[in-house]
């Protein structure tokens, strides 16, 4: 006799969803057309194993994602860290050199900090790479108790994450539509 959680489990394996569903942070919208304005929402489940908040949310961006301008949210602090570009590109009119490479979110008290049984969304908007291909955003999550997941691992190569015991967050970037194609509306 087939016990309901070892069929749960193989059909969570068949279907390519053991690692996926164990990611604590994931992207709301996980497409986008290559140079396209991008609105990226981490969605956090709930907190770390064994811990009763999240304290911290770091997003690591991926290169090529461009102009990053994170969401302040109430009770939390935000923190943008910049660094400067292997290759600078143009932006309204003017050479950028160095730009936004992390942004942290965190709780400002033990009471701002995101209880376990709670979900919530942490949001900053930017330029997608203008390459088509997997994008990972890398994604630390804190803790209270000392606790933190790492959502850093990316697959070799490719976009599956089948494997992975902590899958960074995917964004993949599409190939935009034929110009004739884009302009025709019905």
């Amino acid at each position: 006799m087939i016990k309901p959680r070892s069929l749960l489990a193989g059909l969570c394996l068949a279907f390519g969803l053991g690692s996926a569903a164990q990611a604590h942070v994931t992207l709301d919208t996980p497409q986008a057309v290559t140079g396209s304005a991008y609105k990226a929402v981490f969605k956090v489940g709930h907190a770390c194993a064994e811990a009763r908040s999240t304290t911290a949310i770091t997003v690591r961006l991926p290169e090529g994602f461009r102009g990053a301008q994170p969401m302040p949210k109430a009770g939390w602090e935000l923190l943008v860290t910049r660094a400067p570009l292997a290759q600078a590109y143009e932006a309204h009119g003017r050479r950028v050199t160095e730009d936004v490479v992390e942004v942290r979110w965190q709780a400002r008290s033990p009471s701002d900090a995101l209880p376990a049984a709670y979900y919530d969304e942490f949001v900053l908007r930017g330029t997608v790479a203008a390459a088509p291909g997997p994008m990972w955003f890398k994604v630390r999550q804190d803790c209270d108790l000392g606790r933190s997941e790492d959502w850093a691992e990316v697959p070799a190569s490719g976009s599956a994450a089948r494997g992975l015991k902590a899958p960074a967050a995917l964004l993949e970037v599409l190939p935009a539509a034929p110009a004739a194609a884009a302009a025709h509306v019905h």
